[in-house]
């Protein structure tokens, strides 16, 4: 019954809920696969070091295709 005497608060609800939304989803997925966050210092102490130069992270990448990627470093 609110809603229907504001009906210009539709679309505000809408687009906040939808942001809210997406800030959420890319929290998580930078908490989950970023190499940088280490969930289990157990099993995995450094996440980054078991990282193939062929694994993209970034969430966009402009010009790199990280097929052709060698590496370029000692194994540790």
């Amino acid at each position: 019954m609110l809603l229907h005497c504001f009906l210009q608060l539709i679309p505000l609800f809408f687009f906040i809920g939808g942001g809210t939304v997406m800030s959420l989803m890319y929290l998580a997925r930078l908490g989950l696969r970023n190499p940088d966050v280490c969930w289990d210092r157990k099993n995995n102490p450094e996440p980054w070091n078991k990282m193939a130069p062929t694994d993209q992270y970034k969430f966009y990448a402009v010009n790199i295709d990280y097929s052709k990627l060698k590496k370029q470093g000692p194994d540790f």
